[in-house]
């Protein structure tokens, strides 16, 4: 079982591999901050989101995902064609966008104030929050399980390397008073830390709830029900240069999640 997890990571890592060329494309001619005007003259609207089970992933021959559904959908509405890039470090994806490699990160950033300082956000997309995650308890005296947040005192928390959800475990830190130690891991994204602690490779890991819930089936083996944050607002990630296209999508976005077709987006992904 745990080497068939492990395999997963593998998996995972050359599927994102293979994407990236067959999505990338040869549009980029230029790299820098885009306009929205520009990016109706070229045609082509450039993103890039985390690949997970939630987001963005392959299903047999097609592409699916809650931010790839909803980011064609923008795209066909406006004429433009969608050009799309899986990036597992969440770090990467935003000093690309800060280029302009890239116009949108298409995937669930939490709009916290210190990211704030050098993205614009979209009006909220979708409401969600941080997790732990653990391995289930195994006996009464297991001295590894994390029952409550008080007890992650002393303790390493591994998330992606950049994540949003490292300020809000600083935060944590000072209102427990005490120290909770972070290691930043830039070579997976969340679902490949969910396989490490299910494989026992590491004991804990953040990530968002959403993206954990949806791998329970895969990893039954883990324990998601200790909250690291409260429920949080979740947005895209566009260029602090590109206000038009910020304005573009809030404008679009308004209207399009008052609609009977966000609502069965919605719950195709996040309200199974």
């Amino acid at each position: 079982m745990i080497i068939k997890r492990k395999n997963l990571i593998y998996i995972a890592a050359a599927i994102i591999l293979i994407a990236s060329f067959v999505i990338r494309g040869l549009s980029v001619s230029s790299v820098h901050p885009r306009e929205y005007k520009e990016i109706e003259e070229s045609g082509v609207l450039r993103a890039v989101t985390e690949y997970n089970s939630v987001s963005y992933y392959v299903d047999g021959d097609t592409l699916a995902g809650f931010s790839y559904e909803l980011l064609k959908r923008f795209a066909e509405a406006k004429g433009l064609k969608l050009e799309i890039t899986p990036e597992m470090s969440y770090e990467q994806r935003r000093l690309d966008l800060e280029k302009g490699k890239y116009d949108i990160i298409a995937d669930n950033n939490v709009t916290t104030s210190e990211l704030k300082d050098s993205l614009l956000f979209t009006r909220p997309i979708i409401l969600n929050k941080q997790i732990l995650v653990q391995r289930k308890r195994e006996l009464v005296s297991d001295s590894v399980y994390i029952s409550t947040q008080l007890d992650l005192s002393k303790k390493t928390l591994n998330v992606v390397k950049g994540s949003p959800a490292i300020s809000r475990i600083h935060n944590l830190s000072n209102e427990i008073g005490d120290t909770i130690n972070i290691h930043q891991i830039d070579k997976y994204g969340q679902e490949q830390l969910l396989a490490l602690v299910a494989s026992g490779d590491i004991d804990y890991a953040v990530c968002d709830e959403f993206i954990a819930k949806a791998s329970l089936k895969d990893f039954p083996q883990l324990d998601i029900s200790t909250p690291i944050s409260f429920t949080l607002f979740y947005s895209w990630g566009i260029n602090k240069k590109s206000k038009t296209l910020l304005d573009t999508l809030d404008t679009w976005l308004n209207h399009f999640i008052t609609t009977k077709e966000f609502e069965e987006l919605n719950r195709k992904y996040y309200n199974k």
